[in-house]
């Protein structure tokens, strides 16, 4: 048995697909120590994993003090978070002995921690990966009108100095490379997938089992023409969105599912039309396996998801990788993209009819459905884990 210390300061969309890797970590005899917010203890704490915690409010404070506006000040905010991090993990671990760790690709100063306690490192990709040159090109596009570089090499300076460790490039701070990394999707899904070399393996979406936060009557759409409509956790506050559809919807013989959260009080909908279920809970994967349609934001798990169950989509990409995944989805013919600014009733309304007459889209769907469902996901995950520990061994 080897002792595994994950460190994973995401929301959740970095935290979902980590839950089976865990549970199969532990089911094959390893021991998880896994860092995390305080919101996600109790999920982890179900996978078996010993739970420690960050301060996420300390942590997102210290992230947006980079600023905003540019990439270079994302990075300079994820340099600011070392402070927050790393000696709340070294003091909650002192003493203890791990074998390697894993850290998630984008939060937790992953690659940080592991030059300093000398452990084997895997790191864990949620996004669409980066290679260091695709990166770099990234990076030359969207910085033209960019900040200087003054602030990154001096706070590079100072953690480098601080914790004694080497920080070269914004790509080591963004992306965290290890030697190995587990990407949660399929090549044929990653943009220019068959650029990255074989540190980087391709596992397919990681679905596992999640225990329901409420209650939802999956009997109620068995055998119904379901249309499920989500924004996800972050950017799902979205009243006139949410009445928009309605009004594209309503009085159809669709049955619509709506999740649209806790932080929006359902009696602020008005009337709600007599074919809509709408709840501030839903079990999103058993709903999506009754679901002929998906409307979403395009986030990596949510698109993922809906592919995974064959079921095409409707993307409307409000921020982070969303429009990139939004232009995978149409690349690969297995839903449209629409733009949320400048959505009308007929816009939706229309999009939603010709995704679900156009035949064009049930093979392309099928297709993708196939690969990710043959990918692995999280038992894949585990076995390319264990491969490099045999290899380095």
């Amino acid at each position: 048995m080897a002792r595994v210390l994950f460190i994973n300061a995401g929301s959740e969309g970095h935290i979902n697909p980590t839950i089976g890797v865990v549970q199969e970590l532990i089911s094959r005899g390893e021991e998880v120590v896994y860092f995390c917010v305080e919101a996600f203890r109790e999920r982890m704490e179900k996978t078996g994993a010993t739970v420690r915690t960050l301060d996420g409010q300390r942590f997102i404070q210290a992230f947006v003090s980079g600023g905003r506006s540019h990439m270079l000040e994302r990075i300079n905010g994820l340099l600011h978070t070392a402070d927050v991090v790393i000696p709340s993990v070294l003091e909650q671990i002192q003493g203890e002995q791990f074998d390697y760790i894993i850290h998630d690709s984008m939060f937790g100063c992953g690659r940080i921690l592991a030059e300093m306690l000398k452990l084997p490192a895997i790191s864990s990709c949620t996004t669409f990966a980066q290679s260091e040159q695709s990166f770099k090109s990234m990076l030359e596009r969207v910085e033209i009108a960019a900040p200087t570089n003054d602030q990154f090499n001096s706070l590079t300076t100072m953690v480098s100095e601080r914790y004694n460790v080497e920080l070269q490039s914004p790509y080591e701070v963004f992306c965290n490379p290890a030697p190995l990394t587990i990407v949660y999707t399929t090549r044929a899904f990653q943009p220019d997938g068959d650029t990255f070399d074989s540190t980087y393996k391709f596992v397919g979406p990681s679905i596992a089992s999640r225990q329901a936060q409420g209650t939802f009557d999956i009997a109620a759409i068995e055998g119904k023409n379901v249309i499920y409509i989500s924004l996800g956790t972050v950017f799902n506050q979205a009243i006139a969105f949410y009445k928009l559809c309605m009004d594209a919807l309503g009085s159809t013989d669709h049955t619509v599912v709506m999740s649209v959260g806790t932080r929006t009080p359902i009696a602020d909908l008005g009337e709600i039309p007599s074919n809509f279920i709408v709840s501030d809970y839903v079990p999103q994967t058993e709903v999506l396996q009754h679901s002929k349609l998906f409307i979403t934001h395009g986030g990596m798990n949510s698109a993922h998801e809906g592919l995974y169950y064959g079921v095409p989509l409707i993307v409307l990409p409000l921020s982070a990788d969303q429009p990139i995944i939004a232009g995978q989805v149409a690349r690969i013919g297995a839903g449209v993209r629409l733009d949320m600014p400048s959505l009308t009733v007929n816009q939706l309304r229309e999009a939603v009819a010709h995704v679900l007459s156009e035949t064009s889209f049930e093979p392309a769907v099928a297709s993708i459905r196939e690969s990710l469902q043959q990918s692995g996901g999280y038992r894949q995950a585990v076995d390319e884990i264990f491969q490099i520990r045999r290899d380095r061994i």
